[in-house]
């Protein structure tokens, strides 16, 4: 199925936040996130360079057959990326909701959404029902290793 033409100029305009926005970043820390990736020289804001040199390294990113264009074929591997990407949030999200329906009626009331906290539970190693700075960063480190 083809996708709307919308997607190209998004893929080439955002493609250096794609990164960003790819992962669980809740509100204002989105735009701190960008500002980290992008921000090279740490001075805490994006000059044109940054910016620049941000969408080189995406071009690069989106040109896999290093010819120097992005052809039809590369941003249909993108889309196709980004869709199964999508595809796999989807079900999680699905499993995610089976998952707080303990009682099996088919709706996750009030009580079961707020019940469930696995992530919690995991990062709190000490099970003291807080979480520390070490238990906090342990949790992260182990996401981001696992993400490669």
């Amino acid at each position: 199925m083809k996708r709307p033409a919308l997607v190209v100029p998004l893929l080439l305009g955002l493609a250096p936040l794609c990164a960003a926005q790819a992962q669980d970043i809740p509100g204002k820390d989105v735009g701190k996130h960008i500002l980290q990736r992008v921000d090279t020289n740490g001075d805490g804001a994006v000059s044109k360079d940054e910016m620049i040199a941000a969408r080189e390294h995406a071009f690069k990113k989106l040109d896999r057959n290093g010819d120097g264009v992005i052809d039809e074929k590369e941003i249909e591997g993108a889309r196709d990326a980004i869709m199964d990407h999508a595809d796999a949030a989807q079900a999680r999200l699905g499993t995610r909701w089976r998952r707080m329906d303990t009682n099996g009626d088919g709706k996750v009331s009030e009580d079961e959404f707020r019940s469930r906290t696995p992530l919690f539970d995991l990062a709190d190693r000490n099970g003291d029902g807080k979480l520390s700075a070490d238990e906090i960063a342990a949790i992260r480190k182990l996401f981001a290793d696992r993400a490669g």
